[in-house]
């Protein structure tokens, strides 16, 4: 079975390229002369979250860092790399912070069962919970929480970016970029854009902003 399906997908590029190809016969010639996507997207290594086709995007117009939880630790050399590379080599203008309601790493972050290494991530997302402990826990239905704690959990991680150095040395210079938050409907397809849009440094707390 595994063969068969790894044989599969080498085909499905095959029948890909024909088709691009057929359309368009320069298609991947000017895609080899380099990238300049306007969106960064960080979002959920959840395999049914495809950053592009949920937006309708062609290969070239959204730059992808993808995690457990879309979570944005400061301590993460690899998101900080993907964000600054993002910002200050491809000037992208947007940022999208985007979760998804079913999470899983958010469910486990609700619940105390370990699960391996993946607590020591999943220790990030409780931190959350803690935060917004207090709202959470007055709603009694579990699903209606997990659901709202995906979304809270967004808007941490939008916070969080917009602290990152990078992201605050780039509105210091007056570098349009405008980070955003949204969640998923796995089930319906459908984005539910958060309402947490940051503009500039000024949106931040104080204890936050760095002087450059």
């Amino acid at each position: 079975m595994g063969h068969v399906f790894y044989k599969k997908i080498l085909d499905n590029n095959k029948s890909w390229v024909t088709n691009k190809l057929d359309s368009d016969p320069e298609y991947f010639k000017r895609l080899e002369n380099g990238q300049k996507p306007p969106l960064l997207w960080i979002g959920c290594a959840d395999s049914r979250v495809p950053a592009n086709e949920i937006i309708g995007a062609e290969p070239g117009e959204v730059f992808v860092h993808r995690n457990i939880a879309n979570m944005v630790i400061h301590t993460d050399m690899n998101m900080l790399s993907v964000l600054d590379y993002a910002v200050n080599a491809l000037k992208i203008e947007h940022i999208i912070v985007c979760g998804h309601y079913g999470c899983g790493g958010v469910k486990a972050a609700m619940e105390n069962q370990s699960i391996g290494l993946i607590d020591n991530w999943i220790r990030h997302i409780k931190d959350v919970y803690r935060i917004h402990q207090v709202e959470l826990e007055k709603i009694n239905d579990e699903k209606e929480r997990w659901d709202r704690f995906v979304e809270l959990n967004v808007i941490e991680q939008v916070f969080d970016l917009a602290e990152t150095s990078i992201v605050q040395n780039a509105w210091k210079n007056n570098q349009k970029l405008t980070v955003h938050g949204w969640a998923y409907g796995v089930g319906t397809g459908i984005v539910n854009d958060l309402n947490v849009n940051l503009r500039s440094n000024e949106e931040l707390d104080e204890v936050y902003k760095l002087n450059f």
